[in-house]
């Protein structure tokens, strides 16, 4: 049984989606595993993580704008406001969302489907960078 671990960094410009499933995928073919499960863990309150559609750009314009509407940026509505407009709408994103996920990989591929892909959630207005944790285990 094999168990590996490595940490991806990805760069946002703000608030949306962020696709790094390539990333992930050369990692776990570098690590040789045929079959096992991957974990992928994001260290932040303030952006999460997704698997979405990959081919039509405009899925991940429109989910990042329905969350826009879903959980206004209105200060008067929250209390937690120290970092700004952006600051609780960003934790309620999050947990509206993932902050893990756990993909199967099959013949030493992560078990996808055709049209899905990996994306860091970014739910803040400014740039971050973002650590993500994947952990393989498997044979």
């Amino acid at each position: 049984m094999i168990h590996a671990t490595h940490r991806i960094e990805v760069h946002t410009k703000g608030k949306g989606l962020y696709p790094f499933t390539e990333r992930i995928a050369e990692w776990v073919t570098r690590q040789g595993v045929r079959t096992g499960l991957l974990t992928v863990f994001i260290q932040h309150t303030s952006a999460s993580l997704v698997i979405q559609e990959n081919a039509d750009p405009d899925v991940v314009l429109d989910l990042n704008d329905f969350f826009g509407r879903l959980v206004p940026e209105d200060m008067r509505l929250y209390r937690h406001t120290a970092e700004g407009p952006d600051d609780m709408t960003s934790h309620i994103r999050s947990a509206l969302t993932q902050t893990s996920l756990s993909i199967p990989v099959e013949r030493g591929r992560m078990a996808l489907g055709t049209w899905q892909g990996v994306y860091v959630f970014e739910h803040r207005v400014h740039a971050h960078r973002r650590s993500v944790v994947v952990h393989l285990s498997g044979e």
